[in-house]
């Protein structure tokens, strides 16, 4: 995290320099989507501190934070301290956790009372609030979905080893970014030696398997693709080999 740019992108604007204006708040993701990272405590208040001393409010994106590798731990935003809470707005669903995008629940906590009402006279009009079989299979999964959770967790983990082994055997040249949580994985290509367009038309054209792009996340992500592991191994084993074939067929051309 960098977080003496973080700290200038809350200087006022001079209109003789190029720069950014005072910002209000920052969206924070937690685990990160897509490279997987799981920010500990330290960084945490390290980050929570700039905005708050600057006055702005941190709206915490934690949709993936119970889908954590083996040894990493979460640490909710809000749960550093009073200051951090009342300077917050914490983003959550059991979208990611239990597959429950479609019905369209989640859940915004809003300790402070004031930033609560504003969030409220905000949305309304825009935003429709969830329908009652959300709102069922919400309270559903967190009752009684703690088995069905660490077996899938469990799942996941395999997933990921089979891959960091696949990889690491059969294509070097593709490197895997250790996730510490999330069911997104991110890909470095780079030594594929593609531009970003030709890395996504090989993939999709040649080797015939559907990943997102890593140049949509920014500049930075160029050279990388995103895979979504949440699936049966047998889904993931097959789009390594077509991977694997399709990239040996481009290295006899």
């Amino acid at each position: 995290m960098d977080y003496e740019d973080l700290e200038s992108k809350f200087h006022p604007k001079n209109r003789r320099l190029r720069g950014p204006g005072r910002l209000k708040t920052i969206i924070f993701c937690n685990p990160h989507n897509p490279v997987g990272r799981v920010w500990n405590p330290e960084e945490i208040e390290k980050m929570g501190n700039i905005v708050i001393e600057n006055g702005g409010v941190v709206i915490s994106d934690e949709i993936h934070c119970e889908i954590l590798f083996k040894g990493n731990k979460h640490t909710p935003f809000a749960s550093i301290s009073d200051k951090f809470e009342q300077n917050s707005i914490i983003c959550m669903s059991p979208s990611k956790t239990f597959n429950l995008a479609g019905l369209e629940v989640s859940n915004i906590i809003i300790p402070n009372q004031r930033l609560r009402e504003d969030f409220i006279n905000t949305k309304g009009g825009m935003v429709p609030n969830p329908n009652l079989f959300g709102y069922t299979a919400l309270e559903a999964a967190y009752n009684w979905g703690d088995e069905w959770l660490e077996q899938v967790l469990d799942y996941l983990q395999g997933n990921l080893d089979h891959i960091r082994k696949f990889l690491e055997t059969n294509i070097p040249e593709i490197k895997m970014i250790e996730p510490q949580g999330t069911y997104l994985l991110w890909l470095d290509c780079r030594e594929l030696g593609m531009e970003p367009h030709t890395l996504q038309s090989f993939m999709i054209d040649d080797a015939k398997v559907g990943m997102e792009d890593g140049y949509i996340f920014g500049e930075s992500g160029q050279g990388f693709m995103r895979m979504n592991i949440a699936t049966q191994r047998s889904v993931i084993n097959s789009a390594l080999n077509r991977i694997k074939k399709a990239y040996l067929l481009k290295e006899k051309i």
